[in-house]
């Protein structure tokens, strides 16, 4: 199963062979960045104000969807602040040393990055409160009744938390975050820019109508959108002499089965089975897991998100319902309004 989920090329998820890749891809400064025009403009004035000030950046919390990038963002603070920048996430820091080893060796400035901060268990942000908040940390010393709790300074630091999931964050640990910005799904001029930026650190030669079709299919994601550059890149240069013009881009796209709305194979595989298994709906989201050899959580957190955005299903107290939209898309035709399938649309 996971396998399946792994192999997508739509998935915004980060997969082990994108990082290598990311990392020269991504920008380094903010004149880099393309989109989220208001989050960017409001987190270069809390830097420059910090930098004019000599102070250290408030602590950071950036929310939204995988791939639109919160990393990216975090390592462009640390370049323009002109600090380190130490990594992790929120599943790797399960002892209350390991946080306590991390900001004990931050310098004057740093940034912690922390991915999937809502992910903290209770006793590593209880650690995290006083850090925040103090630059203060308690720590024991000694076992059983002997021992006894100390409080060692640490130097002043900004911690910047990336979440896809803020609900889940806890009231006591939002609360203490001074910046927060959501990134929002990116326009297709924007993803096209993106892509163009791209190819041309990949050494890609690539139209405008190329980059225009690209951005498109993208699901509003730059990582999906430099996962296909780097597949089209690939047809281009074994079917092809390399360069990425249209007619070559939309021989790629359809080879790798992805429609002109950004849907994959599997995204078309949800559509057609509540259609034709289950007509239209409304199906349990259990039921429509077997149905489709899937985990209940990976269909709700990771594939069913991009369908109901774009209108193609809808979740209702009775189970999840194909629309208009999505029965169009099939190739088939929706049923009548007053029909029972859409009594809760």
């Amino acid at each position: 199963m996971a396998k399946k989920q792994q192999d997508r090329i739509g998935d915004p998820n980060e997969r082990a062979d994108d990082r290598d890749l990311e990392l020269s891809l991504r920008p380094r400064r903010f004149d880099d960045f393309v989109g989220q025009r208001v989050a960017k403009e409001q987190l270069e004035i809390f830097v420059e104000a910090a930098k004019q000030r000599g102070d250290t950046l408030d602590h950071v919390l950036l929310a939204g969807p995988p791939g639109l990038g919160k990393t990216t963002l975090a390592g462009i603070i640390a370049q323009e602040l002109g600090v380190g920048m130490h990594t992790t996430s929120g599943p790797a820091l399960e002892r209350k040393v390991d946080v306590a080893g991390l900001l004990t060796n931050l310098q004057e400035g740093d940034v912690l990055f922390v991915d999937e901060i809502h992910r903290l268990n209770a006793a590593v942000e209880e650690v995290l409160y006083p850090a925040m908040e103090d630059y203060e940390i308690d720590i024991m010393i000694g076992e059983g009744p002997a021992a006894r709790s100390i409080r060692m300074q640490v130097q002043p630091f900004t911690l910047i938390g990336a979440t896809t999931r803020t609900g889940l964050l806890t009231t006591p640990l939002r609360d203490r975050f001074g910046v927060w910005q959501r990134l929002e799904y990116y326009e297709i001029e924007e993803l096209a820019a993106i892509v163009t930026r791209s190819a041309g650190i990949l050494g890609v030669e690539i139209d405008r109508e190329s980059a225009l079709e690209i951005a498109g299919r993208s699901r509003g994601t730059p990582r999906v959108a430099n996962r296909l550059l780097r597949r089209v890149r690939d047809y281009a240069q074994v079917r092809h002499e390399g360069v990425i013009e249209h007619d070559i881009c939309l021989a790629a796209l359809e080879l790798f089965q992805v429609d002109g709305e950004g849907l994959d194979k599997l995204d078309r595989d949800i559509l057609k089975t509540i259609a034709h298994k289950f007509d239209g709906g409304p199906v349990g989201l259990d039921t429509l897991a077997v149905a489709l050899g899937e985990e209940a959580d990976t269909v709700m957190d990771v594939y069913e998100p991009y369908l109901i955005m774009q209108g193609f299903l809808k979740r209702t107290p009775r189970g999840r319902v194909l629309t208009r939209s999505g029965f169009i898309h099939c190739g088939l035709t929706p049923p009548a309004r007053g029909d029972t399938l859409f009594d809760d649309l």
